[in-house]
C-alpha cells in the first residue's frame, strides 16, 4: 500500500500481481438487465483461465482486490478500491494511476450509488443456478449426512417449494422461513428467490417471543416451515396478531412466472445478531446479493468441482458465500451438521473425505479443529482458500493454521450484516503478526473512512471510527426510522454514496496498515477512566490456559462500572481467579482489571450468530448479586 499526500491509504493492485484469480468455471456469463445502467453495458463475469495448482509467495500487505484494478482515490480521502476501466461507463469515479495522474477528468468527481452498482453489475443468481442444472444437471450440489444432492435434485426440490408457495393464497406478501439447516430449506430459500419473494430467515434459536415479533415487523402474516425433512413436506403458520391474510400485496399474474433480474427487489432479511441490543432486520436487494456472489465467485475461484464448506447456520450472513455464491458458480457445498458442529473429530473428517477448498468460519471452528490436529501432513492439503471472520483469533491458534493446511491462502475478512464485507487482509503463514491481524484493503467497490469523534476524517494515523460503503450493504433496517443515524451521508459531502457507521473503532498505524480496536459501545467509564471492554478481553485472550472470554460492564453506584469477565479455561487447566488476576494486575491499568471473575469448563452463552452473548452474561452476573 502507499499513501496519499494527506496521509490516506491507496490501495494498490496492478492486473497480474495476484494469480488466485486465474481460474473461474462454472456456467457461461449472463448480463444481468439493470434499470438505468446502459443495458448492453452491464460486465460480464471474466473469461475462465488456466488452474491455480500451488500457493503463490505471499506478501505481508495483500489487498483483497481480486483483477486488474488500479488505485482509485476519492477527492475526499478514505480507503477505496475500484475497477480500473475509464471511458464513458465509468460513471464517475476519479481513478488515479500509478503515476499519479487522474485518468477522468474534472467532470467526474462526483461518485453515487449507481455509479459503483453500475461497475460492478452482476450476473443474476436464479439464471446462473438454472444454467448450472443444464449445464451439470448430476453434478453435486450439496452433500448432506454423507449423501449428495445433484443440481437437477436440488432443483427439483425448489419448485416443489415454489408451487408450495404458489398454492398458498398469499399474493406478493413476504414470508417468514423458519426452519434448520438441511437440503430441504436451502430448497426453499431457492423456492423464494426464484419467485422473487421477500423472505425473512431469523435464527431458529432466537426465544419465540422474538421470533413473532420480527416476522410481524417484517410484515409476514405466515411462516413457512420444513415440516418433515425426509420427504420435503412444508408446513404453514399464522403468525400472531395477524389474519394470515395477503392484506396489499397483490400480484397480477398468477400463473406461473417467468423469471426477469430485478436488481431493486428486496429478497433476503437478515438479522443481526442482537449482540448490541434487540435484532434488527437488514434487507437486501436482489442486485446487493448478486453482486456479493460474483466477488466471491472471482476471488475464492468457486466452480464445478469446487467443494466448500458450511459450518455457520443458514441464516447466517456468512452462507451468502458458503452456499450462495457456490451454488451461483456451479460448485458443491458440504453443510455441517448443526448438532455435529462443535466436534472437531467430525469438521475434520468432512474437510478430508470431501477434499474441500474453501473454509470460511468463526475463530471457535479453528479452535475446536487444533485440537484434534494429528499433525498429519498434507491430510488438509486440499484446502486452497481459509478464511478468518466474525471475531478476533487467538494468536496460539492462528500460529496453528499454516501447518494444518500447508496448501491454503490464508485471509482475515472484516465484514457486518448491514454491508456484507468490506476489507480484506491476507495473512503471510512465514510472519504472522504477534497481536490484532490488520483488517486489510477495501473489496471492489468499496469505500472507507476513518471519523474522528467531532465527526472529521482522520487522514492520518490514530483511531476513529469506520465508515463503510460497500455495492452490497442495505438500504436500512427494516422497520426501524431512526436508522439514519446508523446510515449517513459521507462526513464531507465529497459523493453521493450511504455510508454505515459500524461502531468499530480502527486504528491506523503509522505504515498504513489497519487493526480493530474495539467498539464505540464498549467504551464505559471505570471510576472516571475511559475503558475499552475489548482491550480487556484481547489481554485475557491471550493466556495460553483460557479458551474464550467475555468481558461484561456492570453498573455500580460509585465506581459507574465495574467489570465482570466470564472466561472458559482449556480442558485439564488449574487455572483459578487468583492467577487471573495476577496476570492480568502485569498487563492492564488498575480500572481495566476485572472485579470479578467466572472461571467454567462450558461454552461461553453465545447469540444465534455464535458472537458471545455479552448481555446475557451481564443479566446472569447481576442475577448472582
Amino acid at each position: 500500500m502507499k499513501s496519499a499526500p494527506d496521509g490516506r491509504l491507496i490501495p494498490r493492485t496492478t492486473f497480474g500481481a495476484h494469480h488466485w484469480l486465474s481460474t473461474v468455471t462454472g456456467p457461461p456469463p449472463v448480463t444481468a438487465r439493470y434499470p438505468g445502467g446502459g443495458g448492453a453495458g452491464g460486465r460480464q463475469a471474466p473469461a475462465p483461465g488456466p488452474a491455480v495448482t500451488s500457493r503463490p509467495t505471499p506478501h505481508r500487505v495483500r489487498s483483497g482486490n481480486p483483477g486488474p484494478y488500479l488505485s482509485v482515490r476519492p477527492a475526499s480521502g478514505g480507503l477505496t478500491s475500484g475497477p480500473s476501466t475509464a471511458g464513458p461507463d465509468s460513471g464517475g469515479v476519479r481513478t488515479e494511476a500509478e503515476d499519479g495522474t487522474d485518468e477522468i477528468g474534472r467532470s467526474a468527481m462526483v461518485t453515487t450509488t449507481r455509479t459503483v452498482r453500475t461497475q460492478l453489475s452482476s450476473q443474476s443468481f436464479v439464471e446462473s443456478f438454472s444454467a448450472n442444472v443444464r449445464g451439470f444437471p448430476d453434478g453435486p450440489a450439496l452433500v448432506w449426512r454423507g449423501e449428495p444432492v445433484s443440481y437437477r435434485e436440488l432443483n427439483d426440490r425448489a419448485l416443489r417449494a415454489k408451487a408450495e408457495l404458489s398454492e398458498a393464497d398469499i399474493g406478493a406478501a413476504p414470508i417468514g422461513v423458519r426452519c434448520a439447516k438441511s437440503p430441504d430449506s436451502v430448497a426453499l430459500v431457492l423456492a423464494c428467490l426464484m419467485d422473487q419473494r421477500s423472505f425473512l430467515l431469523p435464527s431458529t434459536t432466537l426465544p419465540e417471543h422474538t421470533l413473532q415479533e420480527l416476522f410481524r415487523r417484517a410484515g409476514c402474516t405466515r411462516v413457512l416451515t420444513v415440516s418433515d425433512s425426509s420427504s420435503g413436506r412444508y408446513s404453514w403458520a399464522v403468525v400472531p396478531g395477524t389474519d394470515g391474510t395477503r392484506h396489499n400485496h397483490t400480484r397480477h399474474n398468477s400463473g406461473v412466472r417467468s423469471f426477469s433480474p430485478d436488481p431493486e427487489a428486496v429478497t433476503f432479511m437478515l438479522t443481526t445478531s442482537g449482540s448490541t441490543g434487540p435484532p434488527k432486520i437488514v434487507p437486501l436487494s436482489e442486485g446487493a446479493v448478486d453482486r456479493f456472489t460474483d466477488w466471491a465467485g472471482r476471488q475464492f475461484e468457486l466452480g464445478a468441482g469446487r467443494s466448500v464448506l458450511n459450518v455457520s447456520p443458514l441464516s447466517f450472513d456468512l452462507c451468502l458465500l458458503d452456499i450462495w455464491a457456490t451454488l451461483k458458480h456451479g460448485g458443491c457445498v458440504v453443510l455441517v451438521e448443526p448438532s455435529q458442529a462443535t466436534s472437531g473429530e467430525y469438521l475434520r473428517d468432512l474437510l478430508i473425505r470431501h477434499e474441500v477448498e474453501l473454509v470460511q468460519a468463526v475463530p471457535m471452528f479453528y479452535q475446536l479443529l487444533t485440537r484434534v490436529n494429528r499433525d498429519d501432513a498434507g491430510e488438509l492439503s486440499s484446502v486452497r482458500h481459509v478464511v478468518v471472520t466474525g471475531d478476533s483469533i487467538a494468536p496460539q491458534c492462528l500460529v496453528q493454521l499454516p501447518g494444518m493446511f500447508p496448501s491454503a491462502r490464508l485471509y482475515n475478512l472484516y465484514g457486518c450484516t448491514e454491508t456484507n464485507d468490506s476489507l480484506s487482509y491476507e495473512i503471510d503463514p512465514t510472519d504472522l503478526p504477534t497481536s490484532a491481524l490488520p483488517l486489510g484493503d477495501p473489496l471492489p467497490g468499496v469505500r472507507a473512512l476513518l471519523v474522528n469523534e467531532d465527526g472529521t476524517i482522520r487522514t492520518g494515523p490514530g483511531t476513529g471510527e469506520l465508515y463503510v460503503s460497500t455495492p452490497f450493504q442495505t438500504s436500512g433496517y427494516l422497520g426501524l426510522p431512526d436508522h439514519e443515524s446508523r446510515f449517513v451521508a459521507h462526513p464531507d459531502g465529497a459523493d453521493a454514496l450511504r455510508y454505515f457507521r459500524t461502531g468499530d473503532l480502527v486504528h491506523r498505524h503509522e505504515n498504513g496498515s489497519l487493526t480493530l480496536e474495539g467498539r464505540t459501545d464498549f467504551q464505559v467509564k471505570v471510576r472516571g477512566v475511559r475503558t475499552n471492554i475489548e482491550d480487556v478481553e484481547r489481554v485475557l485472550r491471550t493466556h495460553p490456559d483460557i479458551a474464550e472470554v467475555a468481558v461484561v460492564a456492570v453498573p455500580d453506584l460509585v465506581a459507574g462500572h465495574l467489570l465482570h469477565a466470564e472466561t472458559r479455561r482449556v480442558p485439564g487447566s488449574a487455572l483459578n481467579s487468583l492467577l487471573l488476576r495476577r496476570f492480568c494486575a502485569d498487563q492492564l491499568p488498575l480500572t481495566a482489571i476485572p472485579t470479578t471473575f467466572r472461571i467454567t469448563d462450558d461454552p461461553l452463552p453465545r447469540t444465534s450468530t455464535g458472537k458471545p452473548d455479552r448481555h446475557l452474561v451481564a443479566r446472569l452476573r447481576r442475577t448472582e448479586g
